[in-house]
């Protein structure tokens, strides 16, 4: 048996709070591991909170025979366990292709992703101004601007002919 074999067997023989408090402890300080050291500091801190694992068997009659489930004090509110910052880690045994979500595997949001995010926000810009040239006070603001653009048209032609006119003489 090899040395990391004997290591693992032992790692085995902890508990959940001991083995998050030797992983957090290991970790500490690397920067290549900070989210995984950030996992470990909260599981450690919650080891202790979390709620007991009923084994519940067919063969159950009464379940006033069945412990009590310990709630959090907090009931899913803001503040109600340790914060984990970081880069999410997937649970092992899941795999994890590159860029999935928009992001590469260090948190960076990828070149499609934000390219999609553009053209998204941009079509939305698009769609706004259509709707809005189709209400009533959109209407009239066209017919105000046509309105405007029409009297300045015509203003300038009395200029250019006005400048012609000292031209002539």
């Amino acid at each position: 048996m090899s040395d990391a074999q004997d290591f693992g067997s032992e790692l085995a023989g902890l508990s959940d709070a001991e083995l998050a408090a030797v992983v957090e402890r290991a970790t500490e300080g690397r920067a290549g591991l900070a989210a995984l050291h950030a996992v470990a500091a909260s599981v450690a801190a919650t080891v202790g909170h979390a709620p007991a694992v009923i084994d519940v068997t067919p063969d159950t009659d009464d379940e006033s025979e069945l412990p009590p489930i310990p709630l959090p004090d907090t009931f899913g509110q803001v503040e109600g366990g340790p914060v984990v910052t970081g880069v999410p880690v997937p649970p092992a045994g899941i795999p994890v292709a590159p860029g999935i979500g928009g992001y590469t595997n260090t948190g960076v949001p990828t070149f499609e992703s934000v390219r999609d995010k553009v053209e998204q926000r941009y079509g939305t810009a698009q769609g706004m101004g259509e709707l809005d040239r189709q209400t009533p006070v959109g209407r009239s603001v066209e017919e105000q601007w046509d309105a405007r653009e029409k009297a300045a048209r015509e203003r300038l032609e009395q200029i250019r002919k006005s400048v012609h006119g000292n031209d002539s003489d």
